[in-house]
């Protein structure tokens, strides 16, 4: 049946936001077949079933919303920033019905395990991984897959429906920079990424293979690698596997923490690494965290392994929520350490959350221009990136989102520990600061009752519905979200 065609300018936003729902409904629903025959391998009938009626719920949906809204000739921005947050939130709820079919999880847990899957957050409910069958293991490490590069990217590749609003939905998901084309149109550039996407993450799968991992672990944890969500198979994350699988994963973290486009451009040009300022910042970073925390256990006579000092740093720093050891009973400094190293993320365009390696160096850039103006008030100061000068208004956006996303953490902080003292939870300040610093910049583990050798099972269920928000304001950075709350939008 033909697609009906209206102009943008007929089309109610209402339609438009339900025509986003639709294709991205659709784009993930067809992602729940892989775990289908993961199920079947195992012999999970029961399983294969719930995640099968996940596929035709979401496809089924899906398929009416577009047949039935009919695509607009083009998207407004305003249409595409609220229709991404509105098709996450949809997304997500189907994402969760596996969990709730199998009669284990609580509405609120199913939700929550759903949201840190697709928003690459490496927290759980799930306290022991071994009695879960494997199709759902297979499924949740697929939502981290498909959030990593995003599923509205993943959708323009796939399903060509988007006409001329393409880039404002890449700009509404992956809010930033401009985001940066390989070709003149966007569905090629998108067919790129997920291309490099898809080798690299077969490329991990066949490495991790060849460990001491078994095919379906390589497949698993080669997902929630490049996508730098840090779901894993065993309850010990990657403490449970062999020094080689850490290695590898830990190469993975890097490669996913930089630019997907600036791996593209460098397959052509190697050299292209080295012209970027950015991927200069975001290695200094790897490098400065891994220093902190490999001197700050060796002053302390901790013992700890350097892999697991490196792995840490590099874990925490890209957003992935693996973990090799209980960081949670190194010294108080080393916390701290964790703590700020949650906020940095990588690089734009990479699989990464937090504040995005860009933003950090240019609001440490504007601080230091604004420094040597003060002691120098007749110089001219310019805040710099590389040796390029960053126009005002640049500056300007980014100390706006920085504050908009720091003052997003605090609330949330302040809601979180409320709401746990109300239902008699008592959580300490460093679990509540940790937590809402992990569920923001999509890191996963935290400190304190919700460190690494815990899970977010006996949060209360108002603060994992606060961590569930804090989880998609984080991934969607933040902006998306508040627009669906402005007056102003719903206005003709």
């Amino acid at each position: 049946m033909p697609l009906r065609t209206r102009s943008w300018t007929a089309t109610p936003t209402p339609r438009r936001i339900a025509y986003i729902v639709g294709i991205v409904l659709v784009a993930g629903g067809l992602a729940v077949a892989p775990a289908i025959v993961v199920a079947a391998i195992y012999r999970e009938w029961e399983t294969a079933l719930h995640l099968g009626l996940t596929l035709v719920l979401a496809v089924g949906i899906g398929g009416l919303t577009i047949v039935v809204v009919g695509r607009p000739e083009r998207l407004r921005p305003k249409d595409a920033f609220a229709g991404v947050a509105i098709a996450w939130v949809a997304v997500i709820a189907f994402g969760s019905v596996p969990y709730l079919l199998t009669g284990s999880f609580s509405t609120t847990d199913a939700l929550f395990e759903s949201t840190a899957g697709f928003t690459t957050t490496g927290a759980t409910v799930i306290a022991d991984l071994s009695g879960v069958a494997k199709g759902l293991l297979m499924w949740r490490a697929t939502t981290q897959w498909l959030g990593g590069m995003g599923i509205i990217v993943l959708s323009i590749a796939v399903l060509p429906l988007v006409g001329a609003g393409g880039l404002h939905l890449v700009r509404a998901e992956t809010a930033g920079p401009e985001p940066d084309r390989l070709t003149p149109r966007f569905r090629g550039t998108a067919l790129r990424l997920w291309g490099l996407y898809v080798a690299l993450t077969v490329a991990a799968a066949v490495l991790l293979a060849l460990g001491d991992m078994t095919v379906f672990e390589g497949m698993a944890h080669a997902l929630t690698s490049v996508s730098t969500g840090g779901f894993s198979t065993e309850s010990g994350s990657l403490g449970a596997f062999s020094a080689y699988s850490q290695w590898v994963i830990i190469a993975l973290m890097i490669v996913a923490g930089a630019s997907f486009t600036l791996h593209i451009r460098a397959l052509r040009d190697p050299s292209e690494y080295l012209r970027k300022p950015e991927f200069r910042y975001y290695l200094m970073s790897l490098l400065t965290g891994v220093a902190l925390l490999m001197g700050g256990v060796a002053l302390d006579n901790v013992g700890v392994p350097v892999r697991e000092s490196v792995f840490t740093a590099i874990a925490t720093i890209t957003g992935t929520g693996y973990t090799v050891t209980n960081y949670g009973v190194w010294p108080a400094a080393m916390g701290g350490v964790i703590l700020m190293m949650m906020f940095i993320g990588g690089m734009g365009g990479s699989t990464t959350g937090a504040l995005k390696t860009y933003r950090v160096a240019i609001v440490l850039k504007s601080a230091a221009a604004e420094v040597r103006r003060l002691t120098r008030p007749r110089s001219v100061s310019i805040t710099r990136f590389g040796r390029a000068p960053v126009p005002a208004e640049v500056v300007s956006a980014v100390h706006s989102y920085v504050v908009v996303y720091m003052l997003a953490f605090g609330i949330g902080t302040v809601l979180l520990l409320y709401f746990e003292s109300a239902w008699g939870a008592n959580m300490d300040l460093v679990t509540g600061l940790s937590a809402a610093a992990s569920a923001i910049s999509n890191v996963g583990p935290a400190l304190g009752t919700v460190g690494p050798a815990s899970t977010y099972a006996e949060v209360a269920a108002p603060g994992k519905w606060i961590l569930g928000m804090l989880m998609i304001l984080g991934r969607l950075e933040i902006y998306p979200v508040i627009l669906l709350f402005t007056a102003s939008f719903w206005r003709r």
